[in-house]
């Protein structure tokens, strides 16, 4: 009875929080599950590129439409669409400012669709079925999931801005960046621009 109490209690002490080995443990347990996710998320990769290869992609007037004057008191100061044209790719940005500049908000979108589409959102695809977290004295980033969308935040201490990427139903990349803006600001912008209205 001695030896089976002593042995739980080195049990104990060598699992503990402390302990260099169990702290090695985990961190090869949590490498195994995003390796895991990551062989998951590239089978689903391989299916939706074969898909998306055959979906039409949105001309530069549709994308145009899809942007409103006004956000959250920012008016639209400018836009740029069809500047990955050349490499068959639909895409459009969009920059909005409050009257006496002090915010700005930024979106960028790019359609999965078409066979340039879906090898260049591929790559975000695989980014965003990682897990991770940082922090410095400047910034954090980390992947979050949001209103049950998997998202990558970043958000600069010293400039207090922001920059949120994600995909929109596998099809969109959307990358949202905030100046002077923190993250829920952020994300307020990206809902007031409706991403599900998208194709």
């Amino acid at each position: 009875m001695k030896k089976l109490f002593l042995l739980i209690m080195l049990l104990l002490l060598y699992t503990g929080c402390d302990n260099p080995v169990s702290k090695k443990i985990k961190e090869t347990k949590e490498q195994v599950s995003n390796a895991t996710e990551a062989v998951k998320e590239l089978n689903n990769i391989q299916d939706d590129i074969l898909k998306l290869q055959e979906v039409e992609p949105l001309t530069n007037e549709e994308l145009k439409d899809w942007l409103p004057e006004d956000i959250i008191g920012m008016k639209r100061i400018g836009y740029k669409a069809g500047q990955m044209g050349m490499v068959q790719i639909a895409s459009i940005e969009a920059t909005y400012t409050t009257q006496d500049k002090s915010q700005k908000f930024k979106i960028e979108v790019i359609d999965g669709a078409g066979q340039m589409g879906a090898a260049a959102t591929a790559a975000m695809r695989f980014m965003f079925s990682q897990d991770f977290e940082e922090e410095s004295e400047y910034k954090t980033r980390r992947t979050i999931t949001h209103n049950g969308v998997k998202a990558i935040e970043e958000y600069r201490k010293n400039s207090n801005s922001s920059i949120i990427e994600f995909m929109k139903g596998d099809r969109f990349y959307l990358k949202a960046s905030g100046t002077n803006m923190n993250l829920d600001e952020t994300w307020g912008a990206i809902e007031a621009l409706e991403p599900d209205n998208l194709g």
